[in-house]
């Protein structure tokens, strides 16, 4: 791989497409703790890839106990973890992402996820998706209320370091403006945004971002040194 020698995967919306079942349960949440839904601006810019507590605080204008941030967290995570159930055999990975952890595994190339999910859904995901198959679930990130939401650099240099690699060495794929951002600042060196959500075009102009992709089909446009911005 050259210059990069591992690759960090977000999680939400990026190896599980399942952000519009992360809008639609914020949104009636949000609608429950003040009165009206989040905008879906207010949706980019203060639910994905931040922490539930961050979300929380948004929503309720006010700093929030903890208590209060993990009841109010467990509820929506409960319905969201339902729906992800009722789905059945559709509730699976992103196109081509079995291929490719497969590929990764066969080549020995270091791997992990950064999540700002919590702990039970973390746990959910491994069990759904038999996640075991390509990490090191010790070396997994996810929110553990240890460290920063994104768009902090913290989850990204932990991950990293996790992996015991140099952030500029590693690829980081998101789909998230905020995980972008935090990937930027911690230096990552190739920034991989992946439009499962948002149309090809919310990318392009982000000069953080490297190379834009649909799916994971193409090992080596991913994977390569030095890509073209948009994948053919």
């Amino acid at each position: 791989m050259n210059k990069y020698n591992g690759i960090i995967f977000d999680f939400n919306g990026t190896l599980f497409f399942d952000s519009k079942k992360h809008y639609d349960a914020w949104r009636e949440f949000s609608k429950r703790l003040r009165g009206v839904p989040f905008s879906d601006d207010e949706m980019r810019k203060y639910m994905f890839g931040r922490t539930n507590f961050d979300i929380i605080q948004y929503a309720l204008s006010r700093v929030p106990d903890t208590e209060l941030v993990e009841k109010l967290a467990e509820e929506k995570e409960a319905i969201y973890r339902e729906e992800c159930r009722k789905d059945g055999d559709k509730c699976k990975l992103a196109p081509y992402a079995v291929e490719f952890l497969d590929y990764l595994k066969l080549n020995n190339i270091p791997r992990t996820i950064a999540t700002m999910s919590g702990k039970s859904n973390v746990d959910f995901y491994i069990e759904q998706f038999k996640l075991e198959n390509w990490f090191d679930i010790e070396k997994i990130v996810f929110d553990d209320g240890s460290i920063k939401g994104k768009p902090a650099p913290d989850i990204y240099l932990k991950a990293a370091a996790n992996l015991n690699l140099e952030p500029e060495n590693c690829i980081v794929v998101e789909d998230a403006i905020s995980g972008i951002e935090a990937a930027n600042a911690a230096g990552i060196g190739k920034i991989v945004a992946i439009a499962s959500l948002e149309p090809v075009e919310y990318y392009e102009k982000i000069p953080a971002v490297n190379l834009i992709i649909k799916d994971f089909q193409d090992f080596d446009s991913i994977l390569a040194k030095s890509p073209a911005k948009v994948m053919p």
